[in-house]
């Protein structure tokens, strides 16, 4: 494949070793690889830990014979992941993105899960990974014996500053979704984390109109295969600022093409009696997500602004009983794992030839709502959940 750096590298680092240079470290020389964290379509997570100060971190094990063919998103994940850490030359030709041995990299961001360094060889590359212990977002949700809007407001706040802060340094996310907001630790206090790159892009590498995201998620543009920027991540916040407050999904048809014209059209209620305790601020906050027309929709900032984020607008009252239950209900995890690429759903839409016409189908009832739309993705066509997490 190789990542880093030419085609011939390969064979000038086997001559080189032949010559009586020595050859470069490897993985095995400064980590111990134990048990396996989570699988994905291409790699697999396991624990490891460093050799010299007994530390422990996650990593990321690509076959490149099971990549062969999109080497190009592994090749991405990893430019994306180093703008957001300081690069590091130890001088051993290790490619290293930040400290490993402990200390916060210089551009990194406290609720950005990191890359420390790579390693590769003959018939893997290795991501050595900030660890990542506290579980996914609903399953914590769900665990909690209070959640009020207050907390999930807090919640929205922590994603709201890590996409602005990547937004400044010029990266996309595009798979935004709560499968992919990780807490850092079990502690009750810990910090959101934000992870898996495999669908960002930086802004300098050209414009985007490609379909990919998750359904549900993906903005109203990227369905209609308009050229799109940042605001995409905005419409994906308040995806999930709508289920943090509810338990369901703001879209919702057993039709692909019915749901994705909801999307288009921007139709979502706020539905009693699951909404009739959440205040207006918080339903003002998504309206301004969720806002179909790009140029009236806020960016993070204009969000990170509104009362319901920075004031004191967002209501203390325990609604763990109502959200708990339909998160329950709607994200069974051995249904809302199963993600796949809206890349997909475009071409059914095509197949499909949704016209403008189209009925939108239900309203925004939390009645038969379920992730079962997204579970008949063939294998090869699912996303890769290869977040550097022990939750997996």
């Amino acid at each position: 494949m190789p990542l880093f750096g030419k085609k011939d590298s390969g064979k000038k680092v086997r001559k080189d070793v032949k010559d009586g240079c020595d050859k470069l470290p490897s993985i095995d020389d400064k980590y111990v690889i134990k048990e396996l964290l989570g699988t994905g379509a291409f790699s697999e997570v396991r624990l490891c830990e460093h050799k010299e100060t007994a530390q422990q971190y996650a990593v990321k094990i690509i076959d490149k014979k099971a990549l062969k063919g999109k080497e190009d998103s592994l090749e991405n994940e990893i430019r994306v992941l180093k703008r957001f850490s300081a690069r590091r030359s130890d001088g051993s030709g290790v490619h290293t993105t930040g400290p490993p041995l402990g200390g916060t990299p210089r551009f990194a961001h406290p609720n950005i899960v990191q890359l420390l360094e790579t390693f590769e060889d003959k018939s893997k590359v290795y991501l050595i990974m900030e660890l990542v212990t506290g579980g996914e977002l609903f399953d914590r949700i769900v665990e909690k014996g209070s959640y009020t809007e207050r907390d999930a407001s807090n919640l929205i706040r922590q994603v709201l500053e890590a996409v602005d802060y990547m937004h400044e340094q010029g990266v996309v996310h595009r798979d935004l979704k709560p499968e992919n907001l990780l807490y850092y630790s079990p502690a009750e206090d810990s910090k959101i984390m934000i992870s898996d790159f495999g669908l960002s892009k930086m802004e300098d590498s050209g414009f985007m109109a490609t379909a990919c995201g998750t359904p549900g998620y993906v903005a109203p543009e990227v369905l209609a295969q308009k050229p799109y920027g940042k605001a995409v991540d905005v419409w994906s916040i308040g995806v999930i600022s709508y289920i943090l407050l509810c338990g369901y999904p703001p879209f919702y048809d057993e039709n692909d093409a019915n749901l994705f014209a909801q999307i288009l059209k921007g139709e979502f209620e706020f539905d009693s009696p699951y909404w009739d305790e959440i205040s207006d601020s918080a339903k003002d906050f998504i309206r301004n997500l969720m806002c179909v027309n790009v140029e009236r929709r806020f960016t993070c900032k204009q969000a990170l602004a509104h009362p319901w984020i920075s004031g004191n607008a967002a209501s203390s009252k325990n609604i763990h009983g109502t959200v708990s239950e339909q998160l329950k209900k709607n994200f069974a995890k051995s249904r809302w794992k199963q993600a796949y690429h809206a890349a997909t759903v475009i071409r059914q839409m095509q197949r499909m030839a949704l016209s403008s016409g189209t009925s939108a189908g239900g309203g925004g009832g939390a009645y038969g709502r379920s992730a079962s739309r997204i579970s008949n993705a063939p294998a090869d066509e699912q996303a890769a959940d290869t977040t550097a997490s022990s939750s997996k």
